[in-house]
């Protein structure tokens, strides 16, 4: 068997209002943000290999609503490059885990694009 990988990332955790955040040199990383995008692909992962048969069975097996699994797994539909701005720290800061579950996403990864220079032209 080998052995796990590690990666160390010096990062402070902070409140920032109800939200929590993690800071790093230059950037704020919105944890809850993050949590959710990981859950969302680890649930597709589980969807695609069939270890789950769908959201609602991975809803009972989190004991969860089946909406917010659902909601989550929308995330999965965002384009890896909106995924690299959230873990480098770089998302919109009214772009929250909250607004996602609101919101529609739409599937055009162009119209995410401009969704999230409309969120940096409101700040």
């Amino acid at each position: 068997m080998t052995d796990p990988m590690e990666t160390f990332v010096p990062l402070t955790f902070r409140r920032r209002g109800v939200q929590r955040v993690a800071v790093d040199n230059r950037d704020v990383h919105d944890v809850t943000l993050l949590d959710g995008v990981a859950r969302a692909f680890y649930w597709q992962h589980l969807l695609d290999t069939g270890a789950m048969q769908s959201g609602s069975a991975i809803a009972r097996a989190e004991k969860l609503h089946h909406s917010v699994v659902n909601e989550l797994l929308r995330l999965t539909l965002l384009a890896p490059d909106i995924i690299e701005q959230f873990m480098a720290g770089l998302q919109p800061r009214r772009l929250t885990l909250i607004w996602f579950q609101r919101n529609r996403l739409m599937v055009d990864w162009q119209g995410q694009r401009q969704l999230m220079a409309s969120f940096e032209e409101e700040a």
